[in-house]
């Protein structure tokens, strides 16, 4: 994937993390659609931009009719959650966004992704789909299966040339204020593109990210005492 010559549709870009894709794809000369719920929240120079509902099919049909030219699908939209035994309204929220929407997205584009040659897709994922912080159950659940749901779509794009790359990083809400070594937003996304350039399957952003990924394949209870002693420090 040459970024310079790609047309990238960047979900939820009106802060933070794909604020930064958007704005990154663009210094490297793609073509950018920079989405969001609120399109007045995205105030980037050199970007088309579209409000879309990752949840709402008629606007995720809307946008996969609109840019019919992209060839580089970016899926930053999210969402936190709490516990998996407190609001269930909350919890549905929650994957509501994070899992069904982002499929939806990827449902509605893989045609236009073939159509352009296959192209790619990145997908913003989470440490937290290998591990759950406490109190966010909800969050954690639906990014372990957007990293499953990856795996899974990785095949069955493949035929039709369409590559796909998870991003998990560590530096987040949840993080702040622990002795982890967060990334900036600008960095998470420059290594995600970065990924994206060189084809791989996953990028792992942080080393807080590659202890966690490491721990699975050890006793789960060896991780779960190492991240008590972590959290009461």
């Amino acid at each position: 994937m040459d970024i310079n010559k790609a047309t990238a549709l960047v979900t939820g870009a009106g802060r933070g993390i794909g604020r930064h894709l958007a704005a990154q794809l663009a210094e490297r000369g793609a073509k950018v659609y920079a989405t969001a719920r609120r399109p007045e929240s995205i105030d980037l120079d050199g970007v088309e931009v579209l409000a879309f509902d990752v949840t709402d099919p008629d606007s995720v049909a809307a946008a996969a009719e609109q840019a019919r030219d992209v060839d580089l699908l970016v899926n930053n939209a999210g969402i936190g959650g709490g516990t998996l035994l407190g609001d269930l309204d909350g919890v549905r929220a929650t994957m509501d966004v994070n899992f069904w929407g982002t499929l939806s997205v990827i449902r509605a584009f893989a045609p236009v992704l073939a159509g352009n040659g296959g192209g790619a897709i990145l997908t913003i994922a989470s440490s937290a789909s290998w591990f759950v912080f406490p109190g966010t159950g909800a969050y954690a659940v639906s990014k372990a299966a957007v990293w499953s749901m990856g795996n899974a779509l990785r095949q069955e794009l493949a035929d039709q040339g369409t590559r796909l790359t998870s991003v998990h990083l560590g530096a987040t809400d949840m993080t702040k204020g622990l002795d982890v070594p967060n990334m900036t937003a600008a960095e998470v996304a420059r290594a995600a593109l970065d990924g994206v350039e060189s084809e791989v399957y996953e990028v792992v952003a942080d080393e807080f990210t590659a202890m966690v990924k490491s721990s699975l394949s050890q006793d789960p209870r060896h991780f779960a005492a190492r991240f008590h002693e972590f959290l009461t420090a």
